[in-house]
């Protein structure tokens, strides 16, 4: 389970506008992490502008999942991430973020916004957490330690009728 991209993005009339991003690029070759991030900034824009005010949607794109998020205010979020990701923690994750910033960045500037001109540091710290999402997501952390519940107690009734 990985993620590669988590975006922040202002659903404009003709098009979505980045306001900021941040990528994992690191299981890429060195070569390849420029044109990988491009990618995923392009991926994104294009699922933003292509989705509704006030949806969630995941879409697949090649062997990546990418699960967006457009609010009602046109402030929208996007995750990229592997397959095996759970969709449920990277919608989570994108209200967490989107509600984040929507506090912190005026609503003024999302318009008009760039990654140079908004400041919101917090996206990096989110997709380094997010990396587990058993560790940063209390739900799949109790789904986790349910199921290694279950495996011990088949054990332990396997291993009582074995000696019977």
């Amino acid at each position: 389970m990985r993620l590669y991209s988590l975006s922040v993005l202002y659903k404009g009339d003709p098009k979505a506008v980045l306001l900021k991003a941040a990528y994992d690029v690191s299981s890429f070759s060195f070569f390849q992490r420029s044109s990988v991030q491009e990618f995923m900034t392009f991926t994104s824009q294009l699922i933003v502008e292509r989705s509704a005010k006030g949806t969630r949607s995941s879409v697949k794109e090649q062997e990546y999942l990418c699960h967006v998020y457009v609010r009602n205010d046109s402030l929208a979020g996007v995750v990229i991430a592997d397959n095996e990701y759970p969709s449920r923690v990277a919608f989570t994750l994108l209200e967490k973020v989107l509600d984040e910033f929507s506090n912190q960045v005026d609503k003024m500037d999302w318009p008009v916004g760039s990654p140079a001109t908004i400041h919101y540091a917090a996206l990096d710290g989110h997709l380094s957490r997010y990396q587990n999402p058993r560790e940063a997501d209390p739900m799949s952390k109790v789904q986790a330690e349910l199921d290694e519940t279950k495996i011990i107690l088949a054990r332990k009734q396997n291993s009582c009728c074995a000696i019977m």
